[in-house]
């Protein structure tokens, strides 16, 4: 009688707890009951595919596994190695060096809108990456950014206040510690929403403090004269001229004035005329683009001082086209002038008019005629519609111009006050002296 031999195929082997397999590779696979009433097969932290050399090793694994179980310390393996993945990113990120992070948030600056909702100016994304790439990325480098804390922050605080200012050598300030360190404090509460650090670290911004002039200068010091405006006026090449006028006695800004054309200007059968802001030429692009905000768009009446020379200007210098502006680079052209070129025949005239107060900008020339149209009386309200202005914050630089009217008025009735007082004391005095006299009866 013959026997035959069944030849035995690998067989899951039911364990105590858990089951194993023999693979056709001789390795054996676990298999194990999790809480959530599945068969879990052993998995890496890294939820990839786990066999053993060994049934001991797979049943040492199995092993480790219930008790991790009995401790409610299980999870799913793609949850581990999920959490093991955000982990890995996390510990990534916070050794991530300032250089890098800086860039990945101008790129952010650059293509998300700010807190308007609108995107930032090409002006605004200029001046961020000059403080980045000229003070903070020389400073920090590759450092974490996790690393860079209050101590760290006051170095580089102290190592700028060194740096003298450009435009005054002799200020207390440079103009160039708090822009800087807040641009700094931008990019590390960026750094914190993004869980790279986290807190941002303690550090106080100091206040604005003036840069051109002295700590005791006056805000009156930067207004010209009627008479220096007029010496301006006269220095500048007949071609540009306008736009003394039009900064002191319309308050535009230098954009504003370049940025405009013919068609901007309304005559009026009175004589008198209105002017339009629309637009600015953009010192950045180099285009025409809206004011600096929605209050920049305004109508102004233009003073009956400068009519005369407005209109001399127009048909002299200004093509016919209504479009043609009416700063043009050369007479009658197409092509405004540009805001470079400007600076350098402003500075020549400037430089010209020797009584001009020192540091004299050409941006003074719009306080000035701030300043004097609220000596006038103009209320707050109209002083931000006449200027463009949209934050009252700023208008309120101008307080100083009313108050300063306001001191005249005040010393005007103080005057004519004792001067009443001083008549009728003399008044009283001579009534006095009649009734003394001999002949009176």
């Amino acid at each position: 009688m013959s026997t035959t031999t069944k030849k035995q195929t690998p067989a899951t082997r039911r364990e105590s707890w858990g089951r194993l397999r023999k693979l056709p590779s001789g390795r054996w696979q676990a298999r194990y009951p999790a809480p959530d009433g599945q068969m879990y097969p052993a998995r890496t932290e890294d939820d990839k595919p786990l066999t053993f050399l060994t049934k001991t090793d797979a049943r040492t694994w199995l092993a480790g596994m219930h008790t991790k179980i009995a401790r409610e310390d299980w999870a799913p393996p793609a949850v581990v190695a999920a959490r093991r993945r955000a982990e890995a990113e996390a510990e990534k990120a916070q050794a991530l060096g300032f250089a890098e992070y800086s860039e990945r948030w101008m790129e952010m600056i650059r293509t998300r809108p700010g807190r308007s909702g609108k995107k930032r100016a090409p002006a605004t994304i200029r001046d961020y990456q000059g403080k980045v790439t000229g003070y903070l990325v020389p400073e920090f480098g590759d450092t974490p950014v996790r690393d860079i804390d209050e101590a760290r922050i006051q170095v580089m605080t102290e190592r700028l206040d060194k740096i003298p200012s450009p435009l005054n050598p002799n200020s207390k300030f440079n103009g160039v510690t708090r822009p800087v360190l807040i641009v700094l404090m931008m990019i590390l509460r960026q750094a914190a929403r993004d869980g790279i650090i986290r807190v941002v670290p303690n550090v106080s911004v100091p206040k604005q403090e003036p840069v051109r002039h002295d700590i005791d200068h006056s805000p009156e010091e930067d207004v010209a004269t009627p008479e220096q405006v007029e010496g301006l006026y006269e220095e500048l090449p007949d071609l540009y001229s306008i736009m003394a006028l039009l900064a002191a006695w319309c308050q535009l800004r230098r954009g504003e004035g370049l940025g405009l054309q013919r068609r901007d200007i309304q005559w009026q059968r009175d004589g008198s005329a209105i002017l339009h802001v629309r637009r600015q030429l953009n010192a950045n692009t180099g285009d025409y683009t809206d004011p600096k905000s929605e209050a920049g768009k305004r109508s102004l009446s233009i003073p009956k001082i400068m009519i005369d020379r407005l209109r001399k200007h127009m048909e002299d210098n200004v093509a016919s086209e209504a479009k043609a502006p009416v700063v043009p680079t050369n007479v009658q052209g197409s092509v405004p002038l540009s805001n470079t070129r400007w600076g350098y025949v402003w500075a020549e005239a400037r430089d010209a008019v020797k009584s001009l107060p020192n540091y004299f900008r050409f941006h003074d020339l719009r306080h000035t005629g701030l300043t004097i149209f609220a000596q006038e009386g103009a209320t707050l309200a109209e002083l931000m519609r006449r200027g463009g202005h949209s934050d009252i914050r700023v208008v309120i630089r101008y307080q100083h111009a009313t108050m300063t009217r306001d001191r005249e008025l005040a010393d005007r009735m103080s005057d004519h006050v004792a001067a009443s007082i001083a008549a009728a004391k003399k008044k009283k005095e001579e009534a006095e002296t009649s009734s003394d006299s001999p002949g009176h009866l």
